[in-house]
């Protein structure tokens, strides 16, 4: 199918929506569906009218070259034109690429402490004020699910769920393994270290994305160990839930209540199970592999942070910023913005390519 052919089909889709939103009767579910897709296409067919409009004024200034006294006029416009043309047809096509459906969508982020013991519990934890202090510049909110804290001020595990919108979107390059290198507070001799920490982000799902059947979950409550609070070991609160046909296994103990701990420990296992869902279509359609910015693989080494060169370097876009500083102190618009900007030409280079 050609470019225009498409644009075609888009406004002529747009247009049908509109009118049948304004002439037609439907139940809440049809409307709220239609006026969804309707929205979702709005910012699409000003981006085409405004492309067309510009390919038309092109025609029009071209022909009027053919005119003296229009020529002098004509030619300025065309300056104009020839520059813009390219930018709003870019604009266009990056409209048109497949949408990630889970964009919109709350983050649920985990963090586990890899390799170098203490010191990558204290990364970890590092890595997790950086996500909330991020979430907190661009209004989000941040909301602690579980914390398995090592008493020195590092975290073994900790789950968040950050709630905004286009968090996931935002978000979504960020999984894989974190690499730190710098000198820790204990380290006599001044010798630079190298730990790890992982990090997954997940879409958040709801209910009706995916059944979970309760005879395939083995929930075991148990009493709450360890450092976090005067109610530890008094209480039979803890709440561990396998997913027997996955494997899948969430443990979370924060809370007194042991109601309160089994539904977030569901809200983290339905992220999980979607998120294993998403993964399975996606390696099914092999070819969009080429359209990623990595492969979101956890065990993938994605970004090195250099604490004596103040630097830190994400590995897939080869990307090396010198403000290591502000990063983990949640400026990470730079890095998330060029990691998107390299997804969406992986995309369309995948498009021309189809």
């Amino acid at each position: 199918m050609s470019f225009q052919v498409r644009l075609d089909q888009v406004l002529s889709r747009f247009d049908d929506l509109r009118d049948r939103l304004a002439a037609e009767a439907f139940n809440q579910a049809e409307f709220a569906r239609l006026g969804k897709e309707f929205s979702d296409l709005e910012e699409v067919a000003g981006l085409i009218r405004a492309f067309r409009d510009a390919q038309r004024r092109l025609v029009e200034n071209e022909a009027l070259l053919a005119d003296p006294e229009m020529r002098e006029l004509a030619e300025a416009d065309l300056v104009d034109l020839r520059a813009e043309l390219p930018q709003l047809e870019q604009a266009v096509r990056l409209a048109l690429l497949p949408k990630d459906e889970a964009d919109d969508r709350n983050a649920i982020i985990e963090f586990r402490a890899g390799a170098g013991g203490g010191e990558a519990a204290l990364f970890a934890a590092d890595l997790y004020r950086m996500y909330q202090r991020y979430a907190e510049v661009h209004g989000w909110r941040f909301e602690p699910i579980s914390i398995s804290d090592t008493g020195l001020g590092g975290f073994r595990e900790a789950t968040a769920q950050i709630s905004g919108k286009g968090v996931f979107a935002r978000l979504k390059f960020e999984s894989g393994v974190h690499r730190v290198q710098r000198i820790p507070v204990t380290e006599a001799g001044g010798r630079i270290h190298t730990s790890t920490a992982t990090v997954a982000v997940l879409p958040e799902a709801e209910e009706v994305d995916l059944a979970i059947n309760e005879s395939d979950l083995r929930i075991d409550i148990y009493r709450a160990s360890g450092a976090g609070g005067q109610h530890v070991n008094t209480t039979d609160s803890a709440v561990r839930i396998t997913h027997v046909p996955t494997g899948v296994v969430v443990a979370i103990q924060d809370e007194r209540s042991q109601h309160k701990n089994k539904a977030k420990a569901m809200k983290v296992l339905r992220a999980r199970l979607y998120e294993q869902q998403r993964e399975q279509l996606a390696a099914v359609r092999a070819a969009s592999r080429k359209g990623q910015v990595g492969t979101g693989d956890r065990s993938e080494r994605i970004r090195t942070y250099n604490f004596p060169q103040g630097r830190v370097t994400d590995h897939r876009i080869n990307l090396t910023l010198y403000k290591l500083d502000r990063v983990m102190e949640g400026d990470l618009d730079d890095l998330l913005d060029a990691l998107i900007a390299e997804d969406q030409a992986m995309l369309l280079s995948a498009e021309v390519e189809a």
